[in-house]
């Protein structure tokens, strides 16, 4: 139910993730974590080539057309790093239910107040997230992993959505910048 710009979809709380499925999660991320870099230029290229308008939150490439100087870019790569490094301490911490919802409360919190990143734009991401490594680990994220990592995913963004809700999120008209 999107409505008037304000966070109006509701989501039911995801089902927790059993004890089976957090040890997927922590071993399969161990691959992805050891080629972070990689990985995190990785899915935000891909974020930005299939979902271009999700650029326009970052001033110093939203105007970059070619994806060599985009993905050459310090400021991609040093975000791809906060990306990789914040997607690290949720699996370090997916036991840990108050852990996971105070990282996501900050991540959110700022992406809504000091970016006025749309929240759709986390789930984008999550998908993105879940094609990649798919993709670039495919003897490690089969059937189980990626029920595992998209349960995960869908924990994120219901958190992500209580946060934009919570703080009465709406969107800045950006002509303004």
């Amino acid at each position: 139910m999107e409505g008037n710009g304000g966070v109006q979809e509701q989501m039911e709380r995801p089902e927790t993730l059993t004890d089976g499925e957090r040890a997927t999660i922590q071993n399969t991320w161990t691959k992805v974590y050891q080629n972070k870099e990689a990985a995190g230029v990785a899915v935000l290229m891909r974020l930005f080539t299939s979902f271009p308008s999700s650029k326009q939150f970052f001033s110093q490439f939203r105007d970059m057309e070619d994806p060599e100087e985009m993905q050459s870019s310090v400021q991609l790569r040093k975000h791809s790093l906060r990306v990789m490094s914040a997607l690290n301490t949720l699996v370090e911490n997916v036991h840990d239910g108050e852990k996971t919802a105070a990282v996501l409360k900050v991540v959110a919190k700022s992406h809504a107040v000091r970016h006025n990143v749309e929240p759709t734009y986390f789930k984008l991401l999550a998908g993105v997230i879940l094609e990649v490594l798919v993709e670039a680990f495919p003897e490690t994220f089969g059937a189980e992993a990626q029920g595992a990592w998209s349960k995960l995913m869908g924990v994120v963004y219901w958190h992500v959505l209580q946060v934009y809700a919570e703080i009465g999120w709406a969107p800045v008209n950006s002509a303004a910048e």
